[in-house]
């Protein structure tokens, strides 16, 4: 183990992979760590797995080997990996329209959208014009009678927003759907993904599972909050009627799936946002993806059409809710590009708010995986993740 300050790294690396432990090492003396994992497998071997500092500010609890933490936004990418599934078994075609599958979906201006202009954010379906809490989350039958009676806020395929917590529950949906067994999307991935692998990672928590093997999100201080973020998005966020407010903030808001002590509401699925595992858990399922996907049953043109490039709307890749240009979004995964850099040209995974990341880089046969307690405040890749990530592809360079 290696202590950096008051912190204890624990974990191992394989040789040639020392400076992501340093890297790991110096988020907690230079970059504001306080709790958080790292893991990395590379071609199909596991070469970073490391944990260290605490779980709990408020106890010093320290982050033990299984730990886990709500990754919020991190979730789009496992949600994602069910349609993939779905795909390699011929259950589903990104090209067709939604309402082939889900008929129910073709009304109020809805005929048309494609599985894949959904995924990417394209639908123009990022709120709900009503009201959906806890109790319609909950009961999957009446939120699909509120998704099916949703307009778009413009025409499909037009522009792009980001579906920030909507895009889960429509990827639900559609795999009830298509799933012979009608399956929720979180039990599907559960039993598909997260049982072959023997990893813990959920969408929608056991009741049975303890606290003590959950990390406490810590939240940003209030000048990071205030400072953080591009000013034009902080005023949006603030201003109810914005695109950003209706999809994040409001109805139902990411804090539907936090509970007072900012860790967990259980026995509920939010696949946009409420995901919880460990970065291990995180790095080999993306391995699989990145691999020959062979453990998960993925085909080779699943992995091809994951690994191209994404299709922009006919108004380009600025983005509606966020205010801001370059994000690209493909098949429920943002790909690597120049707005958000990781892996290769080619890689694709999805970052969650506060710095949590996972990613599938299929040409240098990378998955990835990085979770905290500490929420950061950036929109592009969180300068602990970005340090970590620099660390693990200098160090395949010379491997």
């Amino acid at each position: 183990m290696l202590a950096a300050a008051s912190h204890v790294i624990e974990g191992h690396v394989s040789r040639g992979f020392e400076p992501v432990r340093e890297a790991f090492a110096e988020n907690f003396a230079r970059r504001g760590e306080v709790g958080g994992a790292c893991c990395a497998y590379h071609r199909g071997e596991k070469v970073v797995d490391l944990w260290g500092g605490v779980r709990n500010k408020a106890t010093g609890a320290p982050w033990e080997r299984d730990t886990m933490v709500v990754v919020h936004s991190a979730t789009k990418g496992l949600a994602a990996m069910t349609l993939a599934i779905a795909h390699a078994r011929g259950w589903l075609d990104y090209r067709e329209r939604v309402a082939t599958y889900w008929p129910e979906f073709a009304g109020h201006g809805k005929d048309e959208i494609t599985v894949r202009q959904l995924l990417a954010h394209q639908a123009g379906l990022f709120a709900f014009n009503e009201t959906v809490d806890r109790s319609v989350i909950a009961d999957l039958d009446r939120l699909a009678d509120v998704m099916a009676r949703q307009e778009p806020a413009w025409e499909p395929g037009t522009r792009q927003a980001y579906h920030a917590l909507t895009l889960g529950f429509y990827e639900g949906e559609l795999i009830r759907r298509i799933d012979p067994r009608r399956r929720s999307l979180g039990q599907f991935f559960h039993d598909e993904i997260a049982v072959p692998l023997g990893e813990d990672v959920f969408i929608g928590l056991p009741e049975a599972m303890p606290n003590s093997r959950l990390a406490v999100l810590s939240a940003p201080g209030r000048l990071a909050l205030l400072f953080g973020f591009p000013f034009r998005l902080t005023v949006d966020a603030l201003n109810p009627q914005s695109n950003i407010y209706r999809a994040l903030v409001a109805n139902p808001g990411a804090s539907v799936y936090l509970d007072d002590q900012r860790i967990y509401a259980r026995n509920l699925e939010v696949p946009s946002g409420n995901g919880i595992g460990t970065a291990r858990a995180i790095a080999h399922a993306y391995s699989v993806f990145a691999g020959d996907g062979r453990q998960l049953g993925l085909r080779q043109e699943t992995r091809d059409m994951l690994a191209a490039p994404a299709i922009p709307p006919s108004r380009g890749f600025y983005d509606e809710c966020m205010k801001a240009q370059g994000v690209e979004f493909s098949l429920g995964f943002m790909k690597s590009c120049p707005a958000f850099r990781f892996g290769g040209a080619r890689s694709y995974g999805a970052p969650g708010a506060g710095g949590a990341m996972g990613f599938a880089d299929p040409d240098a046969g990378v998955g990835y995986g990085y979770v905290t307690s500490q929420m950061g405040t950036t929109l592009t890749r969180d300068p602990r993740d970005a340090a970590l990530g620099a660390a693990l592809y200098a160090a395949i360079q010379r491997h």
